[in-house]
């Protein structure tokens, strides 16, 4: 998976005159990201709260979190592309500090995704958030 900087991502959604395009770049974003093979999409790694199947696998390595997700809806993994982008191969601390609420203010999605869609991102964040903060303990 090679996913742009969470900046660089910013960067290329300004460049997009209307959502449209912004929406086709978020997909294609999601397209770059592996998925999981079906044998590990398994109820344990389901999110909670989200409107469409997501799933989560995380491993520790060299101290860094680094994530597997998949998703069944093309946008849903074009958002987790954008959440792997801030929090993906980070440790827990940058993780935690790491300002989710301005990073999706500077992207203005929240007002350009259905409520479901926003509370589904909201439930993937916070498992990240859970998973950093057990590993620090």
């Amino acid at each position: 998976m090679n996913l742009p900087s969470s900046q660089e991502i910013i960067d290329d959604l300004a460049f997009f005159d209307d959502w449209e395009q912004r929406y086709q770049y978020i997909i294609d974003l999601g397209k770059a990201i592996d998925g999981l093979p079906e044998d590990q999409k398994i109820p344990e790694r389901l999110v909670k709260g989200c409107q469409s199947s997501v799933w989560m696998a995380s491993r520790i390595h060299e101290g860094r979190i680094q994530f597997d997700v998949d998703s069944d809806a093309v946008i849903v993994q074009g958002l987790l592309a954008l959440v792997l982008a801030a929090y993906n191969d980070k440790t827990p601390a940058q993780i935690l500090a790491f300002d989710i609420d301005g990073y999706f203010t500077e992207l203005d999605l929240e007002r350009h995704i259905s409520p479901t869609r926003g509370n589904g991102l909201r439930a993937i964040v916070s498992k990240i958030q859970a998973l950093a903060r057990s590993a620090t303990t």
